[in-house]
């Protein structure tokens, strides 16, 4: 098989969890991470080449709250007199045009950060943000995996460990609860999701959720079984997100459409425990991975979930390892 070309993408939608799978939507065959990784040029290289030139498209939401999307996942800002409040860091290289989006949204100074779990597109910003003021607080295996080099098998990466100043200097192992801005805000960790630090932030008064990577809008998730990331816990996610939202809550995704509503939440878990049921009955009777991923398990969800980065070959092979 030739080099494959990288799939054409929304710079905004650029991100380092789901692009492995890339090189498998181009050649529309069965490509694994490893081997795409081999055959991307560095995809870590490639990520921050395109956040260093992504435009930041800022949403005004309620409250106070906007949410900014352009520098890998979707960051949600909190302004108000105790200073910028930011969930999630995005990449580092889109300093400068984030740095423009948080100035325009008014002139308080970075007085907190929040990271939902480890990943880089998530992350990789805390060093830059720390110094600009920010006290980051996440749950404490989000720090575990930043304090140390951590391996992602199905990207076939090793992360450097973050320097001191940017790891998480306030932790905590279960709900955690601030009030900054004179608004409520719980952090709600989920056990084993997407990874085994996730947590979602939600701004009470402004019924706003983050629900962070245990949620992707319109796009099949990636699930990272390197540290501690579980098919059936990105369901048990879904059904808290769920509990916690009415018809008037905006969600913010952690990938995809950055305002979305408890309907398009629905949508998603339902996926989940379909996709799931579909792959563990196929496995149940004795079907290899290959011979799984050619019953086409995802079919009925593709045109919708299907269309970015984690295509239906690479989902598939994802919860056939969790199932």
């Amino acid at each position: 098989m030739g080099s494959p070309k990288l799939h054409p993408m929304s710079r905004r939608g650029f991100c380092l969890c789901c692009i492995s799978s890339a090189a498998v939507a181009a050649t529309g065959g069965w490509l694994s991470p490893r081997q795409a990784y081999a055959e991307a040029r560095g995809l870590v290289s490639l990520i921050k080449d395109s956040a260093a030139t992504s435009p930041i498209k800022t949403y005004k939401l309620r409250n106070n709250i906007s949410v900014l999307e352009g520098s890998g996942g979707n960051v949600a800002v909190l302004t108000g007199s105790d200073g910028k409040l930011l969930v999630d860091a995005g990449i580092g290289v889109s300093q400068p045009q984030l740095s423009k989006a948080l100035t325009e949204l008014g002139n308080e100074p970075i007085a907190q950060l929040i990271n939902t779990h480890w990943h880089f597109d998530h992350a990789d910003g805390n060093e830059w943000l720390q110094k600009a003021g920010a006290k980051i607080i996440a749950h404490e295996n989000t720090r575990k995996h930043l304090s140390v080099v951590q391996r992602v098998e199905d990207w076939d990466y090793n992360f450097l460990a973050l320097p001191a100043n940017a790891v998480p200097a306030e932790v905590f192992s279960g709900d955690h609860h601030l009030k900054v801005n004179g608004a409520s805000i719980t952090l709600k960790y989920y056990g084993p999701a997407h990874t085994d630090g996730d947590i979602s932030v939600m701004f009470t008064e402004a019924n706003v959720l983050h629900a962070g990577d245990t949620y992707w809008n319109d796009i099949y998730p990636f699930i990272d079984y390197s540290t501690g990331g579980s098919i059936n816990g990105m369901i048990a996610a879904s059904d808290a997100n769920l509990a916690m939202a009415n018809n008037d809550t905006i969600i913010i995704p952690g990938h995809g459409k950055p305002v979305s509503n408890k309907a398009e939440l629905q949508d998603f878990r339902d996926m989940l425990v379909a996709v799931r049921d579909n792959v563990g009955n196929l496995k149940k009777q004795g079907k290899t991975r290959e011979e799984t991923l050619a019953a086409k398990p995802t079919a009925a969800f593709d045109a919708r979930w299907g269309q970015f980065l984690v295509d239906p070959g690479y989902f598939t092979r994802l919860v056939y390892e969790g199932v």
